[in-house]
């Protein structure tokens, strides 16, 4: 009996022991801090009050930048979308991958499934990983069913839970998918997609302009969804088709419901948010609230997002373990395919600030866009100058988490991103279309090319000449003095430096 009693005890011991132990795991895998990425899409360097902006006030995402760290030296890979998105996944310069061009909504997945990611870098680090909002990567293979499980996608590459829409706002398919299948779908009203050739009997902006409710100005003039004349034709699955003025709502909802069922374990958390990208529908509520016309109302639409999503944080009692990154894809676009007055209401707004250029360009205003870290009780509230890139996140997360990754053209910026050190990169090779620029320190080179110095679709400079270009940001940061005949000795520095990444095929004239 003795014995029995002894073995019983011993049990119980152990039993308790494990049971302590489990405990103490769970607390260790909580104390880990989540991680939200809030990526906005075409937002400029000049459009946040935080970033000087006096025509509009975004309160709610300015609390990131004056409570966190606001740099001003911060960067996306590219001038365009697409590549931008996969450089802050793959921590991969993107002009390395040929696909990572701007993509129609039927494009395969550009991101391979073997390559490493931000996702599957959390994921080894014991994380949840979602992504809500825009893609815009591809999915499959090449002749997608988008009837059937769209794969491979956002789940492949490394996010448990993707409720996305598949390129962008003006493109087909106007639908939601849910990891992997269209949300909503009527089997009995299937989808057909073709960025080719119009279905028989299908309406078109071109055709049909009395059927819009929004003027086409340059290339969206294709199926009409919602009034909306969109680039690429798409038949069938009207269950399943978006409300516009709805989206930035409905996306608001998933990525507050993330937080709410994945708060008991650390979770990383991509919010993609569609705006200000066209075309521009802010909700009833926000119409006319900027008096700077669609485009300035789905910046306080978006502002007021970020706002609810912070909330929800709080609410759900995971602000203080969330560390927050708030960035764009590119840099600021008025003119980009439908008439909906951003020129001519635009007043004294300048979404580019002092910079030069914007969406598609070489100069800076294309690629230095907001970025901030914001890490409630953490972080110390603090402007920086560090020279940062959204590439880095990869490689800047493995560090802080003891987890090892290949991170290629990412850096390790976490002391940075912390505010403990100004340091930042030393240099960045930047994109625009197929041709890329260097900056160094406080020096920008652009290489000569041929092309187009306008954008004809965006009235944006592109930073296109036949000529060297050399820039001093510190002493010029409207890019308006071009050093490159006064000071050769540091254009040949530079060049050197640049060549040695970008290698000698860096310009499209032949030297």
């Amino acid at each position: 009996m003795k014995n029995v009693l002894k073995y019983l005890l011993i049990a119980l011991f152990v039993f308790s022991a494990c049971k302590e132990a489990k405990k103490e795991n769970v607390t260790s895998e909580t104390k880990k801090p989540n991680v939200v990425v809030i990526y906005m899409d075409d937002l400029g360097y000049g459009d946040l009050s935080a970033y000087g902006a006096t025509e509009l006030k975004t309160s709610n995402i300015d609390v990131l930048a004056n409570d966190g760290i606001k740099f001003t030296n911060g960067y996306a890979t590219s001038a365009t979308c697409t590549p931008s998105r996969y450089g802050l996944l793959t921590g991969v310069y993107p002009w390395r991958n040929p696909k990572a061009k701007i993509l129609p909504g039927s494009a395969p997945l550009i991101i391979t499934t073997e390559q490493e990611t931000l996702p599957k870098m959390f994921k080894r680090a014991g994380y949840q990983t979602g992504i809500v909002g825009k893609w815009h990567l591809g999915l499959g293979a090449g002749n997608l069913n988008w009837n059937e499980q769209i794969s491979p996608g956002p789940n492949e590459v490394g996010f448990e839970d993707a409720y996305i829409l598949a390129a962008t706002q003006d493109r087909v398919p106007t639908v939601y998918i849910n990891n992997g299948f269209v949300d909503g779908l009527d089997p009995k009203d299937p989808i057909s997609v073709s960025y080719k050739k119009n279905f028989e009997g299908e309406p078109t902006g071109l055709d049909n302009p009395e059927l819009t409710t929004m003027k086409w100005h340059h290339g969206h003039n294709n199926s009409i969804v919602n009034g909306i004349p969109r680039i690429g034709y798409m038949k069938g699955g009207d269950a399943a088709k978006w409300v516009d003025t709805e989206m930035a709502d409905h996306f608001l909802k998933k990525a507050q419901n993330y937080v709410k069922t994945h708060k008991e374990k650390p979770f990383f958390l991509y919010y993609a948010l569609q705006q200000p990208h066209v075309p521009r529908t802010p909700h009833p509520r926000f119409v006319g609230k900027s008096g700077l016309g669609p485009r300035g109302d789905v910046i306080l639409e978006a502002d007021y997002m970020v706002g609810e999503f912070m909330k929800t944080l709080k609410e759900e009692g995971v602000l203080e373990n969330t560390i927050i990154v708030f960035s764009s894809d590119n840099g600021p676009v008025l003119q980009d395919g439908y008439f909906d007055d951003a020129i001519e209401k635009l007043g004294k707004h300048t979404p580019a600030g002092k910079l030069r250029g914007g969406k598609y360009s070489l100069f800076d205003a294309g690629t230095r866009v907001p970025f901030m870290v914001y890490w409630k009780g953490k972080i110390k509230p603090q402007v920086s100058e560090a020279l940062v890139c959204q590439v880095d996140l990869l490689a800047s997360f493995a560090s802080l988490l003891d987890v090892k990754a290949e991170v290629n053209d990412s850096q390790n910026m976490m002391s940075e991103f912390l505010g403990k050190s100004d340091k930042g990169r030393d240099n960045i090779v930047l994109e625009a279309g197929s041709k890329t620029s260097f900056r160094s320190g406080d020096w920008v080179m652009i290489p000569p090319y041929k092309g187009a110095a306008m954008s004809w679709h965006s009235f944006v400079e592109t930073g296109v000449k036949t000529e060297f270009q050399l820039y001093n940001l510190k002493e010029d940061v409207g890019q308006k003095n071009n050093l490159a005949e006064k000071n050769p000795e540091k254009l040949k520095e530079l060049l050197a430096e640049f060549v040695k990444i970008r290698g000698e095929k860096y310009s499209n004239i032949k030297k």
